[in-house]
């Protein structure tokens, strides 16, 4: 019996394609408590999003598959729980922030109405208090005029208005966790930050847990707890975000961490890269999946 909000150990999540098994997620492990922030840093295609749709139950079942693991739930293991069974828990106790929020709404459709739906599967409250609650929920996330914002269709709004939309959506239902699938890749650095500090606010009024995923470990530094990383579907390394930052141990933690644009930097200095490409999927190498790219690697490796 796990003391954790969330539980994932040892999980194997593999594609079956006409070339062959793909095995997207490999031995990941992993644990959220109540009130905490983790972050899954990596480069694309290294399982990140695969893992958190697993949890999810978003994924396609063929052609994906849990090969093994378990994942478990305050205490109760939602592995392999159908898609219906999964209806209860998707809103309600997890809700999820995607990664580009132009292709996440419904085009067709109000704000305000695609609100209204989570609210109205989830919460026994009549339609206009729906809207009530999506008004509110909309000038939290700060966005002036919540009533107005909600009749606009996704295309009128800028990709930041259409962000916190997103997270307002998310919100709505008061889930204990949170997984935002790189919810600050399309913004500039301004409204990076503010998106950052608005799910942190989220948090601590509202003591949910964050699970955030990213490729950008400056995105990180000031809003997670812990930080978990991951490269060829495994977790190379985690720890507190203070470990991660001045005391990391993988060498391909070090090669993220060095290839963030540093302000202090000379001027013809030559940006940091890690060299390589990312380990074939369908054919994975025994031993440390990053010894063809790291530079310490020996033959122990």
């Amino acid at each position: 019996m796990t003391n954790h909000l969330l539980d994932v150990q040892d999980l194997h999540v593999s594609f079956d394609t006409h070339v062959g098994e793909v095995r997207a997620v490999r031995g990941v492990s992993f644990w959220l408590d109540a009130g905490e922030t983790l972050s899954i840093v990596g480069e694309s295609g290294c399982g990140k999003s695969v893992t958190i749709q697993t949890i999810m139950k978003l994924l396609p079942s063929p052609p994906s598959q849990i090969k093994s693991g378990a994942i478990t739930y305050q205490g109760t293991d939602i592995t392999h729980l159908s898609d219906k069974a999964m209806e209860s828990y998707r809103g309600k106790e997890f809700s999820m922030i995607f990664q580009d929020s132009m292709t996440s709404l419904n085009p067709t459709m109000r704000v305000g109405r695609q609100m209204c739906e989570g609210i109205l599967r989830h919460q026994r409250v009549s339609r206009q208090e729906a809207q009530q609650i999506s008004a509110e929920l909309l000038g939290q996330v700060g966005l002036p005029n919540p009533e107005l914002v909600a009749k606009r269709y996704p295309h009128t709004m800028s990709g930041g208005q259409r962000q916190r939309v997103m997270i307002a959506m998310a919100m709505a239902c008061n889930p204990k966790i949170l997984f935002a699938d790189e919810p600050t890749t399309a913004l500039d650095v301004t409204m990076q930050a503010q998106i950052l500090d608005l799910m942190n606010h989220l948090k601590e009024k509202r003591g949910t847990s964050i699970l955030l995923i990213t490729h950008d470990l400056g995105v990180v530094s000031d809003v997670c707890d812990r930080i978990a990383v991951m490269y060829a579907g495994q977790v190379v390394e985690s720890g507190t975000a203070d470990q991660i930052f001045y005391h990391c141990a993988h060498p391909y933690t070090r090669g993220l961490l060095e290839s963030i644009p540093r302000l202090n930097a000379a001027h013809d200095a030559r940006l940091t890269y890690i060299g390589g490409t990312p380990p074939d999927a369908l054919n994975p190498a025994p031993g440390c999946a990053f010894s063809a790219r790291c530079k310490y690697a020996m033959r122990i490796c």
